[in-house]
């Protein structure tokens, strides 16, 4: 059912933001000159994917975890992307595809290997990686792996539609900053 309804929205996403996703490209072109981000990450099963995001930082920055990131590489507008989290609907597209979900433990870089070891002692690599869920709507970011690894199994445990359906309202409303470059 969950896999029926990350389709369904995943397309009306696509089609209804098609404006805004056209805009956020133009203003991206203007701003890097390079307005999509594309990285290898974890996927299902520990398969490599390629998740599209709009760039938030300069091309060229060293591709590491967002808390190892320096602040000073985001640009004003990526800035703002992140602040409302326009910067992730371009994953809408691996959604559709069925790289990930739109609720599922966010997708992990290859070289954080403390980070895989945990999620596969928990299971965790067993469902489709996603945009938001547990831990993000409650700050819970890469920088502590343990931590993230449990509440991803603990929310894969017990994912309900209800559940499914809190994560992404409170993500639309603003809760949880997600994975977050910290201040150096």
């Amino acid at each position: 059912m969950i896999r029926l309804l990350d389709l369904i929205f995943s397309i009306i996403g696509l089609v209804v933001g098609a404006p805004w996703l056209f805009a956020i490209y133009v203003a991206g072109l203007l701003d890097t000159g390079s307005p999509l981000f594309l990285q290898e990450r974890v996927g299902r099963n520990q398969k490599p994917f390629t998740l599209v995001k709009f760039r938030t930082m300069r091309p060229g920055t060293v591709s590491v975890a967002s808390h190892f990131a320096d602040a000073s590489a985001i640009t004003s507008f990526g800035a703002l992307l992140r602040r409302t989290k326009l910067d992730e609907l371009p994953q809408l597209w691996n959604v559709l595809k069925g790289e990930m979900s739109l609720v599922g433990p966010r997708p992990c870089l290859f070289n954080q290997a403390e980070l895989i070891a945990e999620r596969h002692i928990r299971g965790v690599f067993k469902a489709r990686p996603g945009i938001t869920g547990l831990a993000q709507v409650n700050n819970i970011d890469m920088s502590t792996p343990k931590l993230l690894a449990e509440t991803d199994a603990r929310m894969l445990q017990g994912l309900t539609l209800a559940l499914y359906f809190k994560y992404i309202f409170l993500t639309v409303a603003g809760s949880g900053s997600g994975d977050g470059v910290k201040k150096m």
